[in-house]
C-alpha cells in the first residue's frame, strides 16, 4: 500500500522526539512489509489541512500524536472510506488502547504495518466524528481548568489534570439534561453533574476504554448532582475501576441518544476526545457500526 503518515510534533512524546529518526524508523518497518510510506511532520495546527491533502493519494493514512489529532485523523478517514493507523504518542492514547496497538513507539509502529484492514464503530455528535467520547460537567470543567494552566511535558500535563480534578472536586457543576434513547418517544428529565457518552461502552478498569469498538451501541453514562463529598466518593469508585458500582451512576446503552439542555448557560463547553469545544444546547450522538476501517490486530475485532 501507498501510505502517508502524518505525525503532528506537538503531540505528547513526539515534542522531546527526534522525527527525523523516527521517519526513518517508521519506512524502513514498513518498507520491509512491502508498504511504501512517506511521513509528514507537522505542527498541531496543521493537522487537518495536511490531512486532507493527505487522502487524495494514499491508499491508507496513519496519524501519531495524542487522542485530538487520532480523532481529526479518523474524522478524514471515515469520510473518504480511508484505513486509518494509529499511532499513540499522547498521554492517554485511548483509542489506541482500545485497538490493542502497543503503546511504545517500535512496537505500534510493527504493528501496524503487519496488521490487516478491519472494520470498527465510530460515533459522531451532531455530526462531528469522535472515536472515544463527547463528554458534559465534570470532566468538561476538569479539561477547561487544566487547559488555563500551563505544562510543557507529558508529565507537566499529568500534574495539571490531577489539580484540575481537585478544583472541579470541590466545586462540582449541576445542570438539567433532558435525553431521548434510542428514539423511543420516552423523554427523561435529570439533573446531573456530568454525562459521557463513548463508542462501545467501557470496560471495568480506572482508564476509561472500551474493550472492543465491534458492539455497535454507544455506552451512556449519567452521574447524579453531587456535592464535593459525593465526587470524592465517585473517584474512589473510578480509581477501583468500579465506576459502574457507583450508585450516582446510570449506565445504559444505546444507537443514539438525544440530548437537550433547557437552562443552556452562555459559554457551555464539552469535551470531544480530548478536544474542549463550544456545547450546543441541543445534541444528537449516533454510533456507526463498522464505519470506520483500521489498521489493527485480530484482537480488535473481538478480543
Amino acid at each position: 500500500m501507498r501510505i502517508k503518515a502524518i505525525f503532528n510534533r506537538d503531540g505528547g512524546t513526539f515534542r522531546t522526539a527526534d522525527m527525523a529518526q523516527v521517519c526513518a524508523m517508521a519506512t524502513e518497518i514498513f518498507s520491509v512489509r512491502g508498504h511504501e510510506l512517506e511521513c509528514i511532520v507537522v505542527r498541531g495546527s496543521e493537522i487537518l489541512p495536511v490531512l486532507a491533502a493527505a487522502v487524495r493519494d494514499a491508499d491508507a493514512l496513519i496519524a501519531g500524536g495524542g487522542d485530538g489529532t487520532i480523532s481529526a485523523a479518523a474524522g478524514v478517514a471515515w469520510k473518504v472510506g480511508l484505513p486509518l493507523g494509529v499511532v499513540p504518542a499522547g498521554t492517554m492514547n485511548l483509542f489506541a488502547r482500545s485497538l490493542h496497538i502497543p503503546l511504545d513507539l517500535r512496537g505500534a509502529l510493527e504493528t501496524l504495518a503487519a496488521s490487516p484492514v478491519r472494520a470498527v464503530d465510530i460515533a459522531s455528535v451532531n455530526g462531528r466524528p469522535f472515536v472515544h467520547q463527547f463528554s458534559a460537567g465534570l470532566h468538561a470543567r476538569m479539561v477547561r481548568m487544566r487547559d488555563a494552566k500551563t505544562y510543557a511535558s507529558r508529565l507537566g500535563k499529568i500534574a495539571a489534570s490531577a489539580r484540575a480534578a481537585l478544583g472541579v472536586m470541590l466545586k462540582p457543576p449541576r445542570f438539567e439534561v433532558v435525553f431521548d434513547i434510542d428514539h423511543d418517544g420516552r423523554s427523561e428529565r435529570r439533573i446531573v453533574s456530568a454525562i459521557s457518552i463513548s463508542n462501545n461502552p467501557f470496560g471495568d478498569r480506572p482508564l476509561f476504554f472500551a474493550d472492543e469498538l465491534t458492539g455497535g451501541r454507544l455506552g451512556v453514562y449519567l452521574t447524579d448532582a453531587l456535592e464535593p463529598w459525593g465526587v470524592a466518593k465517585l473517584a474512589f469508585y473510578i480509581v477501583r475501576g468500579r465506576m459502574k458500582e457507583n450508585a450516582a451512576v446510570t449506565a445504559a446503552t444505546a444507537e443514539t441518544i438525544r440530548l437537550h439542555f433547557p437552562r443552556h448557560p452562555r459559554g457551555a463547553r464539552c469535551v470531544v476526545d480530548g478536544e474542549l469545544v463550544r456545547m450546543p444546547d441541543r445534541l444528537e450522538v449516533r454510533i456507526h457500526p463498522g464505519e470506520l476501517q483500521v489498521l489493527a490486530p485480530a484482537a480488535a475485532a473481538g478480543a
